[in-house]
């Protein structure tokens, strides 16, 4: 037994990284634990796991587990395009700007960004990017991915998840789903989640686990076979195949076996509008950006959030504006939001 180095007491809203894993995927662990079975995924659990993933993305979905979002993301995307390729996305994406060029560097995929104002794409923006001029020398937009939830907090219905689809593949691109939070979208919207991915014709999914409750367990899962090649292959030298896959397996099975994800992503959901109601009643605050997930996206006067991270912590997103961010966790509770809310009130 080690000795517990951290204050189980303290909340914080800077990321829902920073909370704990759920009990029910704990227990998963310990249940997958114990005596022998086959390594690199020849598990009953990984074999179970996929079955999962046919039952919930499509009959011919693929899954396979990984250890984290930007190497979800970066085994997909490699798949996807080759190395003269590139993938349109927006200039706010998650594999733009907080994966320190992994697509680019490990993948070996050009991102070609698009300026948005609400973190989401427009089926015009892929219309544009398959416009321009296709030769040697510049790469050729063969994919696009968005985020769902966004960066920014906001979300893809599936309509327009599906608009998207249409416009990707009419111009000769596949459509990557970058599913970190997809749980929080799809309770935000109260659908599925193929309904906001896979069933609205996205063709690679990154699915989260992590930052719903899971310990380091992510997911590409493959819908269209057509539309990756080599994935298995790029897993392994991206350095994402588990030699004991089981208990990655073993934490998806607890989270997305039955409505786990749902119930934490609803909670976490919930607990954010909860932030920005509370936010928003405080003269000198405000929420511009809608609120589709578990962040909330608000501006703060330079004073008041100063005083304010003195004992809750949180993210800067836009010091120049003001803008910050907070995150709900599937633990975070009313007593955690209401006491955020005191603390902005009251600086």
């Amino acid at each position: 037994m080690i000795t517990q180095l951290h204050d189980p007491s303290i909340r914080t809203f800077t990321s829902d990284n920073a909370a704990g894993a759920h009990p029910q995927v704990l227990e998963a662990l310990v249940t997958a634990n114990g005596g022998h079975v086959g390594a690199y995924g020849a598990d009953p659990y990984s074999a179970a796991f996929q079955a999962l993933c046919r039952e919930l993305f499509g009959a011919e979905a693929i899954g396979l587990p990984v250890f984290n979002g930007s190497g979800a993301n970066v085994v997909a995307l490699q798949s996807m395009v080759p190395r003269w390729g590139g993938v349109v996305c927006p200039a706010s994406a998650h594999i733009n700007t907080d994966e320190n060029a992994a697509p680019e560097r490990v993948g070996g995929v050009k991102l070609l960004t698009v300026e948005t104002a609400d973190g989401k794409l427009a089926p015009a923006d892929i219309v544009r990017a398959a416009a321009v001029r296709r030769d040697v020398h510049r790469a050729t937009p063969l994919a696009v991915s968005i985020s769902q939830a966004t960066e920014v907090g906001t979300a893809y219905s599936p309509v327009e998840v599906r608009a998207l689809a249409d416009a990707a593949h009419a111009n000769g691109m596949w459509l990557h789903v970058d599913g970190a939070r997809l749980s929080n979208a799809a309770a935000h919207f109260g659908c599925s989640l193929a309904e906001v991915s896979s069933a609205a014709g996205a063709d690679v999914i990154s699915l989260g686990g992590t930052k719903n409750g899971a310990l380091a367990a992510e997911a590409v899962v493959v819908v269209n076979p057509e539309a990756v090649y080599g994935a298995e292959e790029a897993r392994k030298i991206d350095l994402q195949l588990s030699s004991k896959m089981r208990f990655v397996s073993a934490q998806l099975l607890a989270l997305f076996g039955g409505d786990l994800w749902r119930v934490n992503a609803e909670h976490a959901n919930a607990m954010a509008a909860r932030l920005a109601a509370g936010i928003e009643a405080v003269d000198g605050c405000s929420v511009p950006l809608p609120r589709q997930a578990n962040g909330v996206f608000a501006v703060l006067p330079g004073e008041i959030a100063e005083r304010v991270s003195e004992n809750y912590a949180f993210h800067t997103w836009d010091a120049s504006t003001g803008l910050v961010r907070f995150l709900c966790s599937w633990d975070t509770t009313e007593s955690d939001v209401d006491g955020l809310i005191a603390a902005v009130a009251g600086a």
